[in-house]
């Protein structure tokens, strides 16, 4: 079993493609961009929703193809999740489109919009939700998806598909109790309550909440507050860490254990390491370079 989770945790070989500046399309479309950003904030790289007539709502343009291509780059230390549309994080999945589909269409929409979650659960480097307004059903589930989520006070979240003869299907059902306790959760699904951020912090559902500011964007500057607290730290280390975290929580301790055993050997041997060890040692800030 061992020699199983060895090859299945093992982080793959770094990869630093040339790094694009400012805004891009995915696919060349203008509905999801990615953005690097340089300066103080370099290693952050955002990936902004921007369907204002469909206030962001998940329809068929989807960012797959964007994040296959992130997750193979080692300059990408945080990914956050943001929302160009202000007032909205994301209103979840586009009834609009759905009611025009067959119900062998719905059910193959619904197992992609399955797999962006997944993809974005998987994501090898930290992922930040940025919540600055309306979070429901698939909205909510993409931030659950991610590994950390800030949010305004008047943001409004919910999993609220049972009010619309739903339920959810995109990871909800699994991801909110994991996050808030089962009991919890299936009093949220099974009334379809929509909380504010004030709520939802005071329920472990998002890791900070901030006042809503006139632009509208001040849980996008605390989620840039809280990547800048990341981008310092080791990322081969921060990426094993998250590695044995998501792995560990789905078993028993003892497997759990030797899952971090397994992660902390992968670490041993990189520069990165010892730069720590050094620095310390020297009493200077360590450099780390992810090698």
């Amino acid at each position: 079993m061992l020699r199983v989770l060895s090859s299945s945790l093992r982080l793959p070989r770094p990869w630093r493609p040339p790094r694009a500046r400012g805004c891009a399309s995915a696919a060349g479309n203008p509905e999801i961009q990615v953005r690097a950003l340089a300066g103080p904030n370099q290693g952050v790289t955002e990936i902004l929703m921007n369907r204002p007539r469909a206030r962001n709502a998940l329809g068929h343009v989807l960012m797959l193809e964007a994040l296959a291509q992130l997750r193979q780059d080692w300059q990408v230390r945080v990914l956050l999740f943001r929302s160009g549309v202000k007032g909205v994080f994301c209103a979840g999945a586009d009834l609009k489109e759905r009611e025009q589909m067959s119900e062998t269409e719905v059910g193959v929409f619904v197992q992609r919009l399955r797999g962006l979650m997944n993809d974005i659960a998987a994501f090898p480097a930290p992922t930040i939700a940025a919540m600055d307004g309306f979070a429901l059903g698939g909205g909510l589930e993409l931030a659950l998806a991610c590994d950390l989520r800030v949010a305004a006070s008047s943001t409004v979240m919910g999993l609220i598909e049972t009010t619309r003869g739903l339920l959810p299907g995109a990871g909800g059902t699994q991801r909110l109790p994991r996050c808030v306790g089962v009991s919890l959760a299936k009093e949220l699904i099974f009334t379809g309550r929509r909380l504010n951020g004030t709520q939802a912090q005071a329920m472990g559902l998002v890791n900070h909440v901030v006042a809503q500011n006139e632009e509208g964007d001040a849980a996008y500057h605390r989620a840039r507050a809280l990547a800048q607290e990341i981008l310092p730290q080791a990322p081969i280390a921060v990426r094993l860490g998250k590695v044995a975290i998501d792995r560990g929580m789905e078993v028993d301790i003892a497997s759990g254990m030797a899952i971090e055993g397994i992660c902390y050997a992968q670490n041993i041997p990189t520069q990165d390491r010892l730069e720590g060890m050094a620095a310390f040692r020297e009493k200077r800030p360590p450099k780390f370079v992810g090698e």
